[in-house]
């Protein structure tokens, strides 16, 4: 029988890659990958923004989380700033909720089958 800890690094491990595509009229503008959030660096996170301001913590864990394909950071903490400034709340927003909500109905499902077998 698998062991629970074993059953969810397997199913929801910092392993998993996911990705999401910003497009605009149906082209892909950029594609955003990313491993998934732990406790660990959601304190990380808090932490580093200092606030309770859901928004900064939002924004901070995008720029801590997004990489390209090849597993490199696409945004630096400079770039906050900038994207507060400079990009639409809409866009920022939609990367930030794909990260935070990603295959998980999906995934709990399985897993929850893979439990039951």
């Amino acid at each position: 029988m698998t062991r629970a800890v074993d059953l969810l690094k397997n199913k929801f491990g910092v392993s998993q890659l996911y990705k999401h595509d910003i497009k605009q009229d149906d082209e892909i503008i950029l594609t955003i990958y990313w491993h998934p959030l732990t406790i660990a660096e959601r304190e990380s996170i808090q932490k580093k923004t200092g606030t309770d301001d859901t928004n900064d913590y939002a924004l901070q864990m995008m720029i801590e989380k997004a990489l390209d394909k090849d597993g490199a950071k696409l945004f630096q903490d400079g770039d906050k700033a900038s994207l507060r400034r400079e990009i639409s709340a809409s866009i920022l927003e939609e990367i930030q909720i794909a990260m935070i909500t990603v295959g998980a109905d999906k995934e709990v499902k399985e897993a929850k089958a893979d439990l039951k077998s």
